[in-house]
C-alpha cells in the first residue's frame, strides 16, 4: 500500500531529493490510529518540510494527510482523549522570522487544528499522560528567566540590543551544530498558566547540565515524571542521573545516581511501579563503554536490577509491553537491528522479528501488537505492524517504493586475529555479466555504530546507479557483534579497525563482479578519520573522500563539543599513536576534503588543518603554480551532515565527479552553482 514506485529516484539526484520519506510514527495506546511524519521538499526545493499522515493500522486503506501548514508539523503524540498533539511553527514571527514551534491539537474526530500552548522559546517535547488530562512540555527558556513572562522580556532585551553573546560558567558550550545557551529546556505543566517543573539546579546554575539533550517519561495517571538529568562534575565532565518529579507539587528527588555511568531513556511501566532505563558505563583509556538494560522498583526504592545480564548486545530503543511483563527492545545485531522481547522475570531475551531489517519508533499497543518503522539497505523506512508471533504486516505509506539500481549481498572476511568481519556489498545492475564494477570502500561513522539501516544522507545506491560497487564493512568498534568486538578497537583506531577494513577490501576484491584495479575509499566523521588514516598507510586506492573527518587527535579532543567523552579514550598516548596528521608525508592518493563550518562535533579546524597539510606536506603537495589533485569542498552554513537539499545534491555531484576523474579516468564537469 505504498505510493506508486518511483524508478528514477536513485538515478537522478533531483528525483531522489523530491522523494517523500517517512521520518516518524505515533500510535494510539489501543492501536486504533497510527500517524506518520513524512518529509518532502518545499516548493522552492530549498528545505524539507514535514507533514502528518494517518495510515490504517489494519493495512487496508491508503494513507491520508491530516494536517496542513506551510512550515509543517512534527513530534505527533496521542493524548488520553484520542486527540493528536504535535509541534508546528505557524503564523508569522517578529520581523518576518519564523515563530518558535508551539503545541497544537487535532481533535480525535478530525477538523481543524488549534494552538494549545506557546512559549517565547520553542516547544521541543510533548509528554501527555496516557490516562489523564495532563500534559507536560519542554520549552526553551532563557537561563535568567523566572517564568514565561520574564523569558519574553529578556528575549526582547537581547533582540533590541542585537546581542548574541553568551556568558558561560561551565561546560559544554556547544552540541553538534548549535550553541548551548543562553536558553535551555525546562519542563512546564500546562494549565491556565504554565507551571515550571524543572528540577533544581535551574537557570544560570545549571552550567551546561539540566535537561539539555535528555529524555523524560510521564506516568499514565499524570501524577509524576521521570527524567534523565545532567549533573555537572569537576573538570568539565557531567553524568546523567534519573530524577523523579511530582507533577502536583513540583517537588523532585534523585531516583537513581551512578557515579560510574550515564542513566538514560527512562520508561515508566504501565502500572507505574517500575522504571526501565539504559545504563551506559563510563569508558576509560583501556575499557570501552557498555550499554545495559535495567529496571528500578519505585515501591521499595531498592537498587536497580539488570535485565538479561548475559545478553551480549547493546539495547537501544526501549518500550514497555502494555501488560508490563516485558520490554520491547531494539538492538544492533549482525548488520540488522531486530526487535527483541525482554521479560522482567529474568528470562533470556527473545528475538521477535526474523527478517533482515532495522526497527525504530517502536510502539506497543494493548493487544500485544507492536507498531514500528523498519528499513534496510533494500527499503527506506516504512510503517509496519508486528504480531506477537513475529509476523509483520506493512501499512500504507505516502512514500514511494524505490527501484534499486543493483543488488545487495553479504560478505564475510577473516581478520588477522581470526575474527569474523562482515559487510554489506552493494553491486550495480549488470555487474558480473561480463563487466566488473569499480569498488568504493565506505566506512561508517560513530564509531560505535554499524551499517544496518537505510540512510537518506549516506546512500550507497546513488553511487551504484553510476556503476560503482559499494563495500559497507563493520570493523572493530562496530556494534551488533558483542562487547569483545567493540573492545578490539578501543584506543587502537589505527590498529584492528584499519586491518579489519583492509581484510574486508581484500575479500571484496575476490568477488567476480568487482574490478581489482579501480578502487576508492570514503567515509564521514569517524569514517572520515579512517579515510585519513588509510591515506597515510596505503596507496592501494586511486581516490579518497574524507567528510567531517578527525585529522589531528591532539587538537580534536579539546575542541570537539564533548571533550569529556572523547578524552576518556583519547589520552595523549592514544592520540600520538593514532593521529592521521602524523603521517601526512606518506599520502600519495588524491583526496577530496569536505567540511561544514557549523560542525561542532568535528570542528572545521580539523578540515582546515588537513587541507593545509595536504597542500604543504603530502606527496601530492601544491607545485610551484599552486596546483594539486587534492580538493576541498567547504560548506559555510552546513553542519556535520550537510542537510540542506541543494547542498546535499552538490555533495554528491562533487564526490561523483572526483571519483570519476581519479577512479574511472573520466573528467567530470563541475556544477554551475559552484560559480567556477
Amino acid at each position: 500500500m505504498t505510493a506508486p514506485e518511483n524508478p528514477a529516484a536513485l538515478h537522478d539526484l533531483d528525483a531522489y531529493l523530491d522523494t517523500p520519506r517517512v521520518t516518524g510514527l505515533a500510535v494510539s495506546p489501543d492501536g486504533s490510529r497510527a500517524v506518520l511524519v513524512v518529509a518532502q521538499l518545499d516548493e522552492k526545493k530549498s528545505k524539507f518540510v514535514s507533514a502528518l499522515w494517518e495510515t490504517d493500522p489494519a493495512g487496508a486503506r491508503r494513507a491520508r494527510r491530516i494536517a496542513f501548514s506551510e512550515r509543517g508539523e512534527s513530534a505527533p503524540v496521542f493524548a488520553a482523549d484520542g486527540s493528536l498533539l504535535f509541534l508546528s511553527s505557524r503564523g508569522s514571527g517578529e520581523g518576518g522570522e519564523d515563530p518558535p514551534a508551539s503545541l497544537w491539537l487535532l481533535p480525535a474526530e478530525g477538523g481543524e487544528a488549534s494552538e494549545v500552548a506557546k512559549f517565547p522559546g520553542a516547544v521541543t517535547g510533548v509528554f501527555p499522560a496516557g490516562a489523564a488530562a495532563t500534559t507536560v512540555v519542554t520549552a526553551q527558556t532563557l537561563s535568567g528567566a523566572s517564568g514565561a513572562e520574564s523569558d519574553e522580556q529578556l528575549r526582547k532585551l537581547r533582540k533590541e540590543g542585537k546581542v548574541s553573546a553568551i556568558l558561560y560558567t561551565g561546560y559544554p558550550v556547544r552540541f553538534w551544530d548549535h550553541d548551548l545557551g543562553p536558553e535551555a529546556p525546562r519542563l512546564w505543566l500546562l494549565g491556565e498558566e504554565p507551571v515550571d517543573l524543572t528540577p533544581p539546579p535551574t537557570g544560570a546554575q545549571v552550567r551546561g547540565g539540566g535537561l539539555r539533550e535528555t529524555t523524560a517519561d510521564i506516568a499514565a495517571d499524570g501524577s509524576f515524571l521521570v527524567t534523565s538529568f545532567k549533573r555537572p562534575e569537576a573538570r568539565g565532565a557531567s553524568r546523567e542521573t534519573l530524577v523523579w518529579i511530582d507533577v502536583a507539587s513540583g517537588e523532585s528527588r534523585v531516583l537513581q545516581d551512578d557515579p560510574e555511568a550515564h542513566l538514560l531513556s527512562p520508561k515508566i511501566s504501565p502500572d507505574q511501579t517500575k522504571v526501565a532505563f539504559l545504563r551506559e558505563s563510563r569508558s576509560t583509556p583501556t575499557e570501552a563503554p557498555a550499554v545495559t538494560l535495567h529496571v528500578l522498583s519505585l515501591a521499595d526504592g531498592g537498587p536497580a536490577r539488570q535485565l538479561a545480564p548475559g545478553w551480549d548486545r547493546w539495547p537501544g530503543e526501549i518500550a514497555w509491553s502494555r501488560d508490563g511483563e516485558a520490554l520491547f527492545v531494539v538492538a544492533d545485531e549482525d548488520g540488522r537491528a531486530p526487535l527483541f522481547r525482554v521479560a522482567v522475570d529474568g528470562s533470556a531475551p527473545v528475538r521477535v522479528t526474523a527478517d533482515d531489517f532495522a526497527y525504530a519508533a517502536i510502539a506497543p499497543v494493548s493487544d500485544g501488537t507492536v507498531f514500528a518503522l523498519r528499513s534496510s539497505y533494500l527499503r527506506p523506512p516504512h510503517p509496519v505492524r508486528i504480531g506477537a508471533d513475529g509476523a509483520v504486516v506493512e501499512l500504507a505509506s505516502p512514500a514511494a517504493a524505490l527501484e534499486l539500481p543493483g543488488t545487495l549481498e553479504e560478505l564475510v572476511a577473516t581478520a588477522a586475529d581470526g575474527t569474523r568481519v562482515r559487510s554489506w556489498l552493494v553491486l550495480p545492475a549488470g555487474a558480473g555479466e561480463g563487466r566488473k564494477a569499480p569498488l568504493v570502500l565506505w566506512v561508517h561513522g560513530g564509531p560505535l555504530s554499524s551499517w544496518n539501516a537505510w540512510s537518506w544522507r549516506w546512500n550507497p545506491w546513488l553511487l551504484a546507479a553510476k556503476g560503482y560497487a559499494l563495500l559497507l564493512p563493520d570493523p572493530a568498534l562496530s556494534t551488533g557483534y558483542g562487547q569483545a568486538f567493540v573492545q578490539r578497537g578501543w584506543g587502537d583506531w589505527g590498529g584492528a579497525t584499519y586491518t579489519d577494513l583492509m581484510a574486508s577490501v581484500d575479500a571484496a576484491l575476490e568477488h567476480p563482479a568487482v574490478d581489482q584495479t579501480r578502487t576508492a575509499a570514503m567515509g564521514g566523521s569517524f569514517g572520515g578519520y579512517m579515510a585519513n588514516w588509510i591515506a597515510g598507510h596505503t596507496d592501494r586506492f586511486k581516490a579518497i573522500v574524507t567528510h567531517a573527518s578527525l585529522w589531528a587527535l591532539d587538537q580534536f579532543g579539546a575542541t570537539t563539543d564533548d571533550s569529556s567523552y572523547w578524552t576518556r579514550e583519547m589520552t595523549p598516548e592514544m592520540a600520538l599513536a593514532n593521529s592521521p596528521h602524523l603521517h601526512a608525508e606518506n599520502i600519495r592518493t588524491p583526496m577530496l576534503v569536505v567540511h561544514g563550518d557549523k560542525d561542532y562535533r568535528v570542528p572545521v579546524g580539523e578540515g582546515l588543518r588537513l587541507w593545509w597539510d595536504l597542500l604543504s606536506r603530502s606527496q601530492l603537495a601544491a607545485d610551484e603554480d599552486g596546483r594539486s589533485p587534492h580538493r576541498f569542498l567547504y560548506f559555510p552554513n552546513e553542519n556535520h551532515w550537510v542537510l540542506a537539499p541543494q547542498d546535499a545534491k552538490l555533495w554528491y555531484q562533487v564526490v561523483l565527479g572526483f571519483l570519476s576523474e581519479h577512479v574511472l579516468g573520466e573528467k567530470a564537469e563541475l556544477p554551475d552553482v559552484l560559480g567556477r
